[in-house]
């Protein structure tokens, strides 16, 4: 028997969870537990602030997009292929690629080799270029400034603050600063 593999198909936006649980109902219904073995729906912890406020949501990692651990043979491919919602396979033509189990690290599903250490979770705001931003921690607590650019990749601000007379650009951490 071959060994299984996690794979990921292509879904409608927003039927991901739809998907999901066709594919469990369809595996448990056929029997095909030992071939079609996880499904799943990568979501990430997220920290949103709007208005003032800080919360912490989940959010889909891939939009449009399941990742399912299987046995790939004819059987499975054609289960998980005619799921109502499920577009294709990734990979070239009509060949699924599986996903190596360093792809699969920052998932938390890495498997073998010690896996890296989870990444903290991102930081969305609701500030933008020309905002003035109050920085709330740090060595520029109190101080304020207009919003010279946004890094989302960095999770950080660049602003614009008065130091000696001149406007001098400052990049801090989202965390650090809030909307005035």
């Amino acid at each position: 028997m071959s060994e299984a593999n996690w794979y990921v198909i292509h879904t409608y936006s927003g039927y991901e969870n739809k998907v999901k649980a066709n594919i469990e109902k369809t595996v448990g219904n056929r029997h095909l537990e030992d071939q079609i073995l996880d499904v799943r729906v990568p979501i990430e912890d997220v920290q949103e602030t709007k208005n003032g406020l800080t919360r912490m949501v989940q959010r889909k990692m891939f939009p449009g997009y399941v990742l399912v651990n299987m046995v790939m043979n004819d059987e499975t491919w054609y289960v998980v292929r005619n799921t109502r919602g499920v577009t294709g396979f990734v990979g070239p033509g009509s060949k699924p690629v599986p996903l190596s189990p360093e792809e699969m690290w920052p998932l938390g599903i890495g498997e073998g080799k010690e896996a890296p250490a989870s990444p903290k979770p991102k930081i969305v705001v609701d500030f933008e270029v020309g905002d003035t931003v109050v920085v709330i921690a740090g060595a520029w607590e109190g101080t304020e400034g207009a919003v010279t650019g946004v890094n989302a990749q960095k999770q950080t601000v660049t602003i614009s603050v008065e130091l000696f007379g001149r406007a001098t650009p400052v990049e801090i951490s989202f965390a650090e600063v809030k909307k005035r």
